[in-house]
């Protein structure tokens, strides 16, 4: 008697889902890798446009921005503890608008979660500053135009 039996055994089908669920695992892991990635490029952009914003305002006033305290208005976009006011206020100084609305930092934890500002009590210099998630060192973008990645604080300019 000939056996025409057609079809997938269970083994071959348990070494199927097998093979199918290793490969989605790897797919979720690189793809968590790429978010953080493209968190810290929007973290990185982000305080460019701030940076911008600084610049223009340093050339209207001949200072930048002295650390103060945020107000409804944001005319001093810059809290007393060093982070950066809310998103919603913006970076003016009352009669020109150089930010409108300073954006939110993305995701992330912590001081992940915060854009840094330290500027000297002559408003003559400043340092932006947020910590990145990949590969969890800081960004600082600082008066003197440099951009870059180091551990440790806003460096000295």
């Amino acid at each position: 008697m000939k056996n025409n039996k057609k079809g997938f055994t269970l083994i071959e089908l348990l070494v199927v889902i097998a093979i199918i669920g290793l490969l989605s695992t790897l797919a979720v892991v690189s793809l968590n890798s790429a978010r953080q990635k493209a968190r810290d490029a929007r973290r990185m952009s982000d305080l460019k446009q701030i940076s911008t914003a600084m610049e223009l305002y340093y050339s209207q006033h001949d200072a930048y921005p002295a650390t103060g305290v945020c107000n409804a208005a944001g005319v001093i976009a810059v809290a007393v503890n060093g982070t950066i006011c809310p998103s919603g206020n913006a970076i003016t100084d009352g009669t020109d608008v150089f930010l409108n609305s300073i954006p939110d930092a993305p995701g992330g934890t912590g001081a992940q979660a915060l854009y840094l500002y330290g500027g000297t009590s002559l408003a003559s210099t400043y340092c932006l500053s947020v910590q990145m998630e990949v590969p969890n060192t800081d960004y600082f973008v600082c008066s003197n135009g440099s951009c870059f990645i180091a551990a440790g604080g806003c460096p000295a300019t």
